[in-house]
């Protein structure tokens, strides 16, 4: 399991560079931060969450003790993320986040976003993302930006 790095290290605070090699270090450090995300009970993790300022970030909704109502999703690899379009209409939901532990916040996001990302082989994919995968992608994206959950939270 990699070392998570908490609220007020300044990785989490810095723009991600972009991913330019995709090779087996790359797929090594996926492999290890989708364990260390299931080993915390999260549905997705940043790299710099692991301190790493790359961009690239998990998605992995499953059921879990801190999401017990998550959908179900195949592990997926995000590098190099674009946010192409976002609905208009916006969202409410409580999330938390593995570098703010114990934490949950009201957080407004995009109900559905169009995405275009890069792929473990340098591939790429663009898809329509709606509700809580929308809203995994949206958080993880915010991380590479050197956002946190506590400057989107909401007053709830």
């Amino acid at each position: 399991m990699l070392p998570i790095a908490t609220y007020g290290e300044a990785v989490l605070r810095q723009v991600a560079a972009p991913v330019t090699v995709f090779d087996s270090e790359l797929h090594q450090l996926a492999e290890q931060m989708l364990h260390t995300m299931q080993q915390a009970n999260g549905v997705g993790i940043a790299a710099p969450q692991v301190h790493r300022s790359l961009q690239l970030f998990i998605m992995a909704s499953n059921p879990n003790p801190r999401y017990p109502t998550a959908p179900i999703m195949a592990p997926q690899v995000v590098i190099n993320p674009q946010i192409l379009q976002a609905s208009e209409q916006m969202v409410a939901g409580e999330e938390g986040c593995l570098s703010i532990p114990q934490q949950r916040c009201q957080v407004m996001r995009h109900q559905a976003i169009e995405v275009k990302y890069q792929d473990l082989s340098g591939e790429w994919c663009q898809e329509w993302l709606e509700g809580f995968i929308a809203r995994i992608f949206q958080h993880e994206f915010d991380h590479l930006q050197g956002i946190t959950l506590k400057e989107r939270a909401t007053e709830a």
